[in-house]
């Protein structure tokens, strides 16, 4: 189901600020088949982490560097990034486009499950990008909110699934049940999170944006 006008997305991609090497992942991304973001979430989050000031990101789910790559430029020089993928292919995919941009200093890609990954990275984050395994979105939450430092970001896609977190919205559901009521589920948790404020953004497929709240002295 399409979420907004498909010539709304055409217009709002055509002001974003591209480059070559971006459109070449972009291109060998949608040839792969892989589950990228577009480049007005890549917009989206390369203003995150200019607007946080973020020095130190973490990013679930990689792919070939998409993503990736739109954060990573937003970096100061003193930036770093730690990007999380599970398929060993994809990941030197990405390795090779942040060397391409000149960004191999600055961004590691580690290969493995994130749910076992997150509990040997040590924070805290400025922002944290969630965009991968969506049965993993709900078990990996606590961990990832831990993880940011009060004030921190923590940016999930994928929120609005194409509508099928909606109950009966779509007449002919496309994606996998399992998939579509963990998204619901998780969808609940971060809505009542009260170490959060959130918002809800229906950009593309959906794109949810926490921010982790001062802790209170006891």
């Amino acid at each position: 189901m399409q979420i907004i006008a498909p010539e709304i997305e055409r217009y709002l991609a055509s002001l974003d600020r591209s480059t070559p090497l971006l459109e070449t992942v972009a291109a060998e991304g949608e040839a792969l088949g892989l589950p990228n973001i577009d480049s007005t979430v890549g917009s989206f989050l390369h203003a995150m982490v200019v607007a946080s000031g973020a020095k130190s990101v973490l990013e679930i789910g990689t792919a070939n560097g998409y993503s990736t790559l739109w954060m990573a430029r937003a970096l100061s020089a003193s930036g770093r990034l730690i990007s999380i993928e599970m398929d060993a292919d994809r990941a030197i995919l990405a390795r090779g486009h942040l060397a391409a941009a000149g960004l191999a200093n600055q961004v590691s890609v580690m290969v493995g499950d994130a749910a076992r990954l997150v509990h040997k990275i040590a924070g805290p984050f400025d922002l944290i990008f969630n965009d991968g395994d969506k049965l993993q979105y709900e078990p990996l939450h606590d961990r990832l909110v831990e993880l940011l430092r009060p004030g921190g970001l923590l940016i999930t896609d994928n929120v609005l699934w194409e509508g099928e977190v909606v109950p009966g919205l779509v007449s002919a559901p496309q994606r996998d049940p399992a998939e579509t009521a963990a998204i619901a589920a998780f969808n609940t948790r971060l809505a009542g999170d009260s170490r959060l404020a959130t918002s809800f953004l229906p950009v593309r497929d959906g794109v949810a944006i926490a921010i982790r709240r001062p802790v209170e002295a006891g």
